[in-house]
């Protein structure tokens, strides 16, 4: 993979990058309007803000799209980088096509099916699932009306003219821990494995395979590559625990109330929940000036 990286560094620019669901998007799944005009506001002024999350593109621009993204942005955790601005992929991880079916059929074995996230020859994103019938599939499907993404399949393979972004199951927790297990001991450190709870589903969990550096981290520093800084020059803002590898890599590492206690444990601060707009809040301090204090 190559990146052309089109800024030259700046480091007395303000740089961050931070997560969607649970972190910017408040609970209902969308950015308030206080939210939309201080991001707005800030990139009108030079500072320099992205997204990472684990939503695809079309996906995040259905909840985001009233800020005028212009820096690159990380999706699928990491798995892909996308300019906003020309809408083409800059780059990314892939997961081969070998060790995607041996996952499927490692899932098959104990009844459960994927949704295979890929990129096509033509760089079109795709996502090809057999006939869903489970609760968790139906729900997740359902929360992306007519989604040009999503296409049924008889049986579900990958081949070498798919690049694999994230194979993703959707389930209660009792079933998806054994399928990670399995898993883990066939392909060990050959792939990614991240399990977190859902948070609009109940009761549901996601239990996502990818390649080894299809993570945030790998993301933040292709992203500050392209942006032109380093990773300690980039604040991050997250809630939960794909987030983790952003606050291993990047110079300031910023929670919101309602993190996980791991992530918290993590932050250099902790600010207001995502439904008291915490990073927005933050992001203005900064940009007057004036230090945000942290809050727990």
């Amino acid at each position: 993979m190559s990146l052309e990286t089109n800024y030259v560094r700046q480091t007395d620019r303000n740089y961050f990058l931070t997560d969607l669901d649970g972190t910017l998007l408040s609970s209902h799944a969308k950015p308030s309007d206080f939210t939309v005009g201080v991001i707005t506001s800030a990139l009108e002024q030079g500072a320099v803000i992205s997204y990472a999350t684990a939503r695809s593109y079309q996906s995040s621009q259905a909840v985001v799209s009233k800020i005028p993204w212009r820096y690159p942005l990380v999706l699928y955790n990491g798995a892909m980088l996308f300019d906003p601005l020309e809408k083409r992929v800059l780059g990314g991880r892939w997961l081969d096509h070998e060790r995607t079916n041996i996952i499927i059929q490692t899932g098959k074995t104990r009844g459960l099916t994927p949704l295979l996230f890929a990129l096509d020859e033509q760089d079109n994103e795709r996502v090809h699932h057999e006939k869903l019938e489970r609760t968790g599939d139906l729900q997740f499907l359902a929360s992306r009306p007519n989604d040009p993404r999503f296409r049924e399949v008889e049986e579900l393979r990958s081949t070498e003219s798919l690049r694999t972004l994230i194979l993703t199951y959707i389930g209660l927790l009792e079933e998806l821990i054994p399928l990670k297990t399995a898993v883990q001991e066939v392909l060990g450190s050959e792939v990614h494995i991240h399990l977190m709870k859902d948070n609009y589903i109940e009761d549901h969990y996601f239990l996502e395979f990818s390649h080894p550096e299809a993570n945030k981290q790998m993301g933040l520093r292709l992203w500050a590559e392209l942006v032109g800084c380093a990773s300690e020059d980039v604040t991050v803002f997250g809630d939960n625990l794909n987030d983790t590898g952003m606050f291993v890599e990047a110079g300031r590492k910023v929670a919101v109330a309602n993190a996980h206690p791991e992530i918290l444990l993590l932050a250099d601060e902790i600010v207001m929940s995502n439904d008291e707009d915490g990073v927005a809040v933050y992001i203005a301090a900064c940009i007057e000036g004036t230090r945000v204090e942290e809050v727990g």
